[in-house]
């Protein structure tokens, strides 16, 4: 049995939402997912793992600035100094789609780190490898489309069958390094990219598109033991209640309001032959509030939208978005002042503002506003702004002796009324 960590799209220089943190001079939202790589480190130093597997996107950005590789390295270095070795799989973010660029990760491979292996390319790794662990690993790092059809001699005019093509090579390349594999070893998958059946974290569905997108059968052949996925940051298993496990883990903090009510965490799984235990370990990261709230009428406005507010216990450091769609006349009835008050303690708000113009009144096709009066144009126009049906006839009656009074009669004031 082989102990392994399993954790994947750390994107650490995310700087969005928030200030700099006046001690460090980093941005918070970096320490934020800098706090969860030390989580990651700590509990793989405290549980005495075999094996740190990274499975791709360490980084936001392919072109890091040094800082924030320095806070990188710091803590991926804790690993085999405490007798860890580390698995680093390229992915996506991590490499430039430019021929004859380093990737991300390349000073790990140039400085030869000891207990540290990139995984830049396709293959087998055994024990031998692997630095005497009784396991066998079989890596896929990303792999842009484009690389892959100047690779397999592909034309931009065999579009259509691309996919299919690329597919297939990527299959079969894989397939012939799973025919040297040690049955008598346990196999761990591993790979950045997507797989169908997959789901993001908007709940959209995989599905073919301009990426590489493994078939499912591939990752849930039964001479793999764990496939340890990255790419996508919404944690999930593919094969539930059935070997292998196929997880990812998902990103390791909320990196948008895409992912407000994601879990986020790591894997760690103890992985055997033809058996393979694993739980997700949970960080609890930055909390992110998505409201929407809408408005029809004036009445209790605001405490619609106060109400829509998370508690004050959990406004304090979370980043709040709260849109709120409501009738353009109602604008000025809208409190903002008291809005950004009580979201003071928020690490950051943002207020989205959605004032909803009617439609316009529209007359079926054998009609014209001509064969109208005004009093039944005026009775379709209370119709078409939903008032409702004890004010209508409240509306017509006072229309009609307003009417009234300045024609002196029931009749239409402007007879000839052409619009």
């Amino acid at each position: 049995m082989v102990k392994i960590l399993h954790f994947a799209d750390a994107h650490i220089d995310i700087a969005t939402y928030g200030k700099h943190d006046p001690e460090s001079g980093l941005p918070i939202r970096v320490l934020d997912f800098l706090k969860a790589l030390d989580t990651i480190v700590d509990t793989a130093i405290s549980e005495k793992v075999d094996l740190v597997l990274f499975a791709g996107d360490a980084y936001k950005d392919r072109t890091p600035s040094p800082t924030f590789q320095r806070e990188w390295d710091r803590r991926i270095i804790r690993l085999p100094m405490a007798g860890i070795p580390v698995l680093l799989l390229v992915g996506n973010h991590d490499i430039s789609p430019a021929s004859g660029r380093a990737h991300t990760l390349q000073e790990f491979d140039t400085l030869q780190v000891p207990n540290v292996r990139v995984l830049h390319k396709p293959e087998l790794l055994k024990p031998v490898d692997l630095w005497g662990l009784p396991l066998q690993v079989l890596s896929l790092p990303w792999v842009f489309r484009s690389t892959l059809m100047a690779t397999l001699q592909l034309s931009v005019d065999e579009n259509d069958t691309v996919n299919e093509e690329i597919e297939k090579r990527v299959t079969l390349l894989l397939e012939n390094r799973m025919q040297e594999l040690d049955p008598q070893l346990p196999t761990i998958f591993t790979a950045h990219g997507s797989v169908q059946g997959a789901v993001y974290g908007n709940e959209r569905t995989v599905m073919l598109g301009k990426d590489l997108v493994l078939p499912g059968s591939l990752v849930k052949d039964s001479r793999l033991d764990y496939v340890a996925l990255g790419h996508i940051h919404k944690h999930q298993d593919l094969n539930p209640g059935a070997h292998p496990p196929v997880i990812y883990p998902g990103s390791i903090e909320r990196v948008d309001f895409g992912e407000a009510a994601d879990e986020k965490g790591f894997v760690v799984a103890e992985v055997e032959r033809g058996k393979t235990s694993w739980r997700f370990v949970k960080i609890a990261g930055r909390t992110f509030f998505d409201r929407l709230v809408r408005i029809k009428t004036r009445d209790g406005m605001m405490e619609k939208v106060l109400a829509a507010l998370p508690i004050e216990d959990r406004i304090a450091d979370a980043i709040i978005k709260l849109t709120i769609e409501y009738p353009r006349e109602l604008e000025i009835f809208l409190d903002e002042g008291l809005l950004r008050e009580k979201c003071a303690n928020a690490l950051e708000f943002h207020l989205i503002r959605r004032p909803q113009e009617e439609a316009r009144l529209r007359l079926p096709p054998d009609q014209s506003i001509a064969s109208l009066s005004p009093m039944e144009l005026l009775s379709r126009y209370w119709s078409s702004i939903h008032s409702e049906p004890r004010q209508l006839d409240h509306l017509q009656s006072t229309a009609q002796s307003i009417i009234q009074a300045v024609s002196g009669s029931g009749s239409a004031i402007y007879p000839d009324v052409s619009l």
